[in-house]
C-alpha cells in the first residue's frame, strides 16, 4: 500500500498510465539572443512538442535551464505549459535551491496550475541522510503538491531515507541520475507499492536497457526536446522488444551524441538547444555560464543528428 494522499495518488495514477506510453519530456526554454525570456517563441515551441504525445511534460527543469531563471519567467513559463497542456497530460514543473527558496518556486507552480513538483538536487552542499529527508518534509509541509525527489550530484538517497521519504504523503517518486544500479535495486526493493521511479541519467536512453532490468522502464528524454521522431522510435522498440532497432538507434546516433556532448561541460543542455536551433526550432541560445558551441561541434552534432533522423526515416528541416 501507498502512503500517498488521495489527490497524490490521482496525479501518481496519471504519471503512470502516461510513462507507459510515452516519454518524459524535458522542453527548452526559449529565448532571445538578448538572453531575455521569448514566451510567444517557447509557446510555438511547446506546442510542436506536445504534438509528439510525450507521456508527461517537465517544464523548467534541468534541460529548460531552471537554474538561470528568475521568478516571474519562472511563473510564466510553467503557466504557459499548464495552459497548452490542457490537461492532456501532467506537468510537472523543476524546483529548487534550499527548502525555503524551492518553497517559493513551488507555491508559483501551484499557482499556475502544474500537477506536480520535480525536486531538483538542493544548492552546494552535501548534506547527511537526515537533512536530504529534512528538505523533503519541509517542502512538503508547505505545498500541496505531489513531489518527485531528484537524486544526482551530492543527492544520493540510502534504502532506509527512501522509506522515510516515501512515508510523506506529498512524495510519490525518485528520479535518479547516479545510474548506480546496485543503489538503485535497493532503494525499488525499499520502496511501497505504487512508488515510482524514473531513469533521469543525462541522455537517458544509453541506459534505458539496464535500468529496465532493476525495473525502472521510465525515462526523460531530452532527445524529444529536438528529435521527437528519434525520441518516439526509440521508445517503440524498446517497449516492443526490437532489440535491433534499439541497437541500431544507439550505435548510429545515441553513442555519438554522448560522446560530443562530453566534450565540454555544459553540452547536457547546450547541445540539445543548438540541435533545436539546427531544426529550425525557435528555442534561441542558452544563458552563461553555458556556451553554445562552436562551428566545428555544430557541425559534428549536424551530422549525428542526420544519421540519427535517417534511421527513423525523417530529415532535418522539411522547409
Amino acid at each position: 500500500m501507498t502512503r500517498f494522499s488521495a489527490a497524490a495518488e490521482d496525479v501518481a495514477k496519471r504519471l503512470r498510465d502516461g510513462m507507459a506510453g510515452g516519454v518524459l519530456s524535458f522542453p527548452l526554454t526559449s529565448l532571445r539572443e538578448d538572453g531575455g525570456l521569448d514566451l510567444a517563441a517557447y509557446r510555438a515551441y511547446l506546442t510542436a512538442q506536445l504534438a509528439s504525445a510525450p507521456g508527461a511534460v517537465f517544464p523548467a527543469c534541468g534541460t529548460g535551464e531552471f537554474f538561470s531563471l528568475d521568478e516571474d519567467e519562472y511563473r510564466a513559463v510553467v503557466g504557459a505549459t499548464v495552459e497548452i497542456a490542457d490537461g492532456r497530460l501532467p506537468v510537472v514543473a523543476g524546483i529548487g535551491y534550499g527548502w525555503a527558496q524551492a518553497l517559493r518556486f513551488a507555491r508559483i507552480a501551484e499557482e499556475a496550475g502544474a500537477d506536480a513538483a520535480l525536486v531538483l538536487p538542493h544548492y552546494l552542499v552535501t548534506a547527511p541522510q537526515d537533512g536530504l529527508v529534512e528538505q523533503l518534509r519541509r517542502i512538503a509541509s508547505g505545498t500541496s503538491l505531489p513531489l518527485i525527489a531528484y537524486q544526482r550530484g551530492q543527492v544520493a538517497f540510502t534504502a532506509d531515507s527512501l522509506r522515510r521519504i516515501a512515508e510523506i504523503p506529498t512524495v510519490i517518486g525518485l528520479k535518479d541520475g547516479h545510474s548506480d544500479l546496485d543503489r538503485l535495486q535497493r532503494l525499488t526493493l525499499a520502496a511501497p507499492d505504487g512508488f515510482l521511479f524514473f531513469n533521469g541519467a543525462s541522455t537517458a536512453e544509453i541506459q534505458a536497457r539496464a535500468y529496465a532490468t532493476v525495473g525502472v522502464p521510465a525515462y526523460s528524454s531530452a532527445v524529444h526536446a529536438f528529435a521527437p521522431e528519434i525520441a518516439n522510435a526509440f521508445f517503440a522498440a524498446l517497449r516492443d522488444g526490437d532489440d535491433a532497432s534499439v541497437t541500431e538507434l544507439l550505435r548510429d546516433f545515441y553513442v555519438p551524441l554522448v560522446e560530443l556532448r562530453d566534450r565540454v561541460p555544459g553540452y547536457a543542455v547546450s547541445l540539445v538547444k543548438a540541435a533545436a536551433r539546427l531544426r529550425g526550432l525557435p528555442v534561441g541560445p542558452v544563458r552563461a555560464p553555458l556556451t553554445d558551441p562552436g562551428p566545428d561541434d555544430l557541425g559534428a552534432l549536424a551530422k549525428v543528428l542526420d544519421d540519427g533522423l535517417k534511421v527513423v526515416g525523417a530529415v532535418r528541416r522539411s522547409d
